[in-house]
């Protein structure tokens, strides 16, 4: 009751600053007054929640167990546009799959959507705490926590809530945490130890277009890059570009591909690369491959990074030189390119360690070990050996949810 009597009182400020704002307004919009058309209401579903595109990647293979498995319709929630475009393109013509905006946690709105369907379970990935989906939701069916994880900020703001955390998590039937460390941190702010299991991380189980040696070298040469050594440096965040383009300069013989996390970002990088007088292109706008004296291609489409992670020579993956936390280490590790990463790892706390301990990849801090990573790629000290072992050691986690959720609908 207090909750959302609160969430109504700060309602009206909110919609007083999306008369004036655009971007804001359009935000509201499409998540507060989208239109509930679902492919086959009245069935029973199972609604999976997921914040962004990390979530949307790495609960394909828990989506893809049910649709095999199953005869359980899909509903997938996402809080991004990216994370949106993202699932579209996965699964928009899929009849037993609907997508939707999540309605960032309106009673009513989650109310019309539990109308419209035979709810058997809710799979929240990660940790999103929402308490009205997570209240509403159990009134009619199970809900579990998949792939939790609790970050150090997290950890810290919601230990300042544990009471009111403790009586809400009496609504979840189960939380399939990642680590060790996160059960312990689910149970310390209010979780019953018997709700909560260590069940490995769905990271490992993303599955990943595989091309051939041939797609690849043909993929090479539609980019005009066959006999060019490729840098990647994928997810990228705000500040970052900066110290991957002074790597950049220390590094002989390489063309490098740059793909933000957010194209919206790409006009500011633009700025900088014409600052510095680099020439370069965007994927784009690109014709026929770039051309000869092209130094950097900026990728603004979605949809491309895991491509040029199997297609480059070094890869570096972003929002890890700046305080975000990063992002996924395990898509250039599938495609056998030990990682390069900076100093800010909570979100990818454990699989960054691993990668650490067994040597397939490379933290750095500053512009001196970033290019004595990139020679050490050059030289293959990594065993790509040791890499397929790291996936084979850490497989089945999707098929192991999902029988775990199949047991307690």
């Amino acid at each position: 009751m207090f909750y959302n009597l609160s969430r109504i009182i700060i309602y009206i400020p909110i919609f007083i600053m999306a008369f004036f704002k655009k971007k804001l307004r359009g935000f509201l919009k499409k998540r507060l007054f989208q239109k509930i058309d679902l492919k086959n209401p009245g069935k029973d579903y199972v609604w999976i929640h997921c914040a962004s595109v990390g979530e949307v990647n790495l609960s394909e293979s828990l989506v893809r167990e049910f649709l095999e498995n199953t005869d359980f319709k899909i509903l997938i929630t996402m809080i991004t546009d990216t994370g949106r475009a993202t699932a579209e393109a996965k699964y928009k013509n899929d009849k037993n799959i609907d997508l939707l905006y999540f309605p960032i946690d309106d009673f009513f709105k989650i109310r019309e959507i539990l109308a419209k369907i035979n709810l058997k379970a809710l799979v929240i990935i990660e940790t999103e705490i929402w308490p009205n989906l997570i209240r509403m939701s159990s009134k009619k069916s199970k809900v579990v926590f998949a792939n939790g994880r609790i970050s150090d900020k997290s950890f810290k703001s919601y230990k300042k809530i544990s009471f009111y955390l403790k009586k809400l998590f009496l609504n979840v039937d189960f939380f399939l945490m990642q680590t060790e460390e996160d059960k312990n941190r689910i149970i310390d702010i209010g979780a019953l130890a018997e709700k909560v299991e260590n069940f490995g991380n769905l990271k490992f189980d993303v599955k990943l277009n595989d091309f051939t040696e041939e797609q690849l070298y043909q993929i090479r040469k539609e980019l005009g890059l066959e006999n060019r050594k490729i840098f990647v440096a994928g997810s990228t965040r705000n500040d970052e570009e900066e110290f991957i383009l002074d790597a950049y300069d220390k590094l002989k013989d390489y063309f490098l591909i740059l793909v933000p996390r957010h194209i919206e970002r790409t006009t500011d990088i633009e700025g900088r690369l014409l600052k510095k007088k680099y020439r370069y292109e965007k994927w784009s706008t690109m014709e026929e491959g770039v051309k000869k004296d092209t130094q950097v291609l900026l990728v603004d489409e979605m949809g491309v990074l895991r491509k040029l992670y199997a297609l480059c020579d070094v890869a570096f993956v972003g929002g890890t030189l700046v305080n975000i936390g990063g992002h996924s280490l395990i898509e250039p590790l599938y495609y056998r390119k030990p990682p390069i990463f900076g100093k800010y790892l909570q979100n990818v706390k454990e699989i960054s360690k691993e990668i650490i301990h067994r040597k397939i990849g490379y933290k750095v801090e500053n512009t001196q070990e970033f290019v004595a990573a990139v020679q050490m790629v050059e030289k293959k000290q990594v065993n790509l050996d040791d890499i397929d072992r790291f996936f084979l050691e850490n497989t089945d986690v999707a098929s192991k949810t999902f029988k775990r959720i199949i047991d307690i609908i």
